[in-house]
């Protein structure tokens, strides 16, 4: 049987990201950009000088022969001219390839190769990290350099410009070409603790879509009226949108360029009247060491969105209580645009207990609209939100992608029984009858001991809530009873002593008994992936062995 479909009588005018920047100009010119420089000042201009800048990149590059579907890389902090490439490089319908300066020389080498970029934007101080490799990224036909020429720095790296001296030469009027809203727009590799780096390709349309969605009361909340500064890197899944977000709400826009830690932070905040923010959790712990060490407040912040890891109830409960600050858990991935779900405050959480608030604080909150989840058991069967049953989490959605750039990876994808495909996180999860989701682990970090599942996340962020320790890990190590059992590292806070007998005694009646630790390890750090996150099969390696005895 045939259905026919009558269609609307609707415009159907692509969804672009040039639109964002237009729309900013056109009806919020005076709202701003605030930008901490390199060059060691802070920069501020409006969302009006900033699309005659970007159009003026949009000539440089075609001047440069850039085309459509070229990849151009960026290497560079949060600032007004990272901003400008943004637009500059997928207003022309090529595709802004952001690289992670933190990964190895090697890895920056591979993931440039791999998207044949055509020519990089660097900022000066990240020219070192190319200079070893430059001989050998071959498809790279020049570097420009994101710094007042007068700063221009030495180097050896071929067919170097400066930015300001292209962009100079150049009109400021550009009429932006028309394409499909498919086109691709913007290049991300993921950070992963294995393997190579994988590229994940984003369209205009889902680049939009994800803002038109991050942007709303119960997801983000960003209004023409917001003053917002993402402390998450551009160059780390596009600052979570909100190069994006802000354009299209009209918000002011705060940049920290390389000034992440407290001191930095902090006069930003005072000089702008920042009110949400966006970051991991270790970057608010350093901001509140700060803040507490020195007696300062930020009452203009109203809301910290936290993502990247699981928040600890510790800093949920320092936000509130010590600085009147609303923690907003979000979870998502690279392969999500980023943002999936959100735990936005409700008018029935002002009448909870702090206890029943922080619990929810402490979920990765619902999905947006557009945002499907599912639990599924090993058998691929749908489990049931009842906030017990855990399973394999999977996601689909209009900003999810269907396949990696260049990479056969059919494993990353599952088909239900309904013929659906999904993205499969890696992660295992729960989801209560409210929608809120829990991120129980990484499917390859949870403790499998004794055939019951011990979520390391939920031991590290008890353990993290002892008052001298920093961080803390939990990997699963080889048993001869129970399969696995878990092991926990710790690092104390700078200046602390920190005994194991401390820690143990601290996680009493925190965590049920059989998930206490088998042991206490008292480490000085712990590895990190680029962007962050806890490198655990390196511990992993070490340590298997670490509980059977010879």
């Amino acid at each position: 049987m045939t259905t026919s479909v009558m269609n609307g009588q609707m415009m159907t005018q692509p969804l672009l990201i040039s639109d964002l920047l237009e729309y900013a100009a056109a009806h919020h010119g005076n709202a701003e950009i605030i930008s901490r420089r390199l060059e060691g000042d802070i920069h501020r201009y409006t969302y009006r000088e900033a699309l005659r800048r970007s159009k003026q990149l949009a000539h440089c590059l075609i001047s440069l022969g850039v085309q459509p579907g070229d990849r151009v890389a960026t290497l560079a902090w949060n600032g007004y001219r990272h901003f400008e490439c943004y637009y500059g490089i997928s207003g022309i319908g090529a595709i802004c390839h952001t690289v992670n300066p933190r990964l190895y020389a090697e890895q920056v080498e591979y993931i440039i190769n791999h998207a044949e970029d055509c020519y990089v934007f660097v900022d000066a101080c990240f020219v070192p990290l190319l200079e070893p490799v430059a001989d050998r990224l071959t498809s790279v036909k020049g570097f420009i350099v994101m710094i007042d020429p007068e700063q221009m720095p030495d180097t050896s790296l071929p067919n170097v410009h400066n930015y300001e001296t292209l962009l100079a030469a150049q009109p400021d009027i550009f009429d932006w070409p028309e394409f499909p809203a498919d086109t691709a727009a913007c290049l991300c590799y993921t950070s992963g603790t294995t393997g190579n780096p994988k590229g994940v390709l984003y369209s205009h349309a889902s680049t939009v879509l994800h803002a038109y969605a991050s942007r709303n009361p119960d997801a983000l909340s960003v209004g023409q009226d917001s003053v917002v500064m993402p402390v998450v890197p551009m160059y780390h899944v596009c600052a979570w949108g909100m190069p994006y977000i802000a354009p299209m709400s009209g918000a002011s826009l705060v940049l920290p360029g390389d000034g992440m830690d407290g001191p930095d932070l902090y006069e930003l905040i005072d000089l702008a009247q920042v009110d949400l923010m966006l970051g991991v959790p270790t970057v608010w712990l350093r901001l509140v060491d700060y803040l507490k060490a020195n007696d300062l407040s930020i009452p203009s912040v109203k809301t910290v969105g936290v993502g990247g890891s699981a928040s600890p109830r510790s800093l949920v409960e320092t936000l509130d209580k010590d600085f009147g600050i609303y923690l907003l858990p979000i979870w998502g991935m690279t392969e999500t645009s980023p943002l999936a779900t959100l735990g936005a405050p409700t008018k029935a959480m002002s009448s909870m207990s702090d206890e029943e608030r922080y619990r929810i604080q402490t979920t990765a909150g619902k999905p947006m609209f557009g945002i499907e989840l599912e639990i599924f058991d090993d058998d691929g069967k749908a489990l049931p939100h009842d906030g017990t049953s855990r399973g394999y989490l999977r996601v689909r959605g209009p900003w999810v992608l269907s396949g990696y750039y260049k990479t056969d990876k059919p494993d990353a994808f599952f088909t239900d029984a309904e013929g659906r495909q999904w993205f499969d996180t890696g992660d295992i999860a729960v989801i209560d009858p409210g929608s809120y989701l829990q991120i129980v682990d990484r499917a390859k970090d949870v403790v499998k001991s004794g055939g019951e599942w011990i979520s390391s996340i939920d031991l590290e962020n008890a353990a993290v809530g002892h008052p001298d320790l920093a961080e803390a890990c939990v990997i699963g190590v080889k048993h001869p009873k129970w399969d696995e059992r878990p092991l926990l590292f710790v690092v104390p806070v700078a200046g602390k002593e920190v005994s194991k007998e401390s820690v143990y005694g601290y996680l009493e009646g925190k965590i049920a008994k059989w998930w206490m630790p088998d042991d206490i390890l008292i480490v000085d750090d712990l590895p990190h992936t680029a962007t962050g996150k806890l490198q655990k099969r390196t511990l992993r390696d070490e340590y298997i062995n670490y509980l059977i005895k010879d």
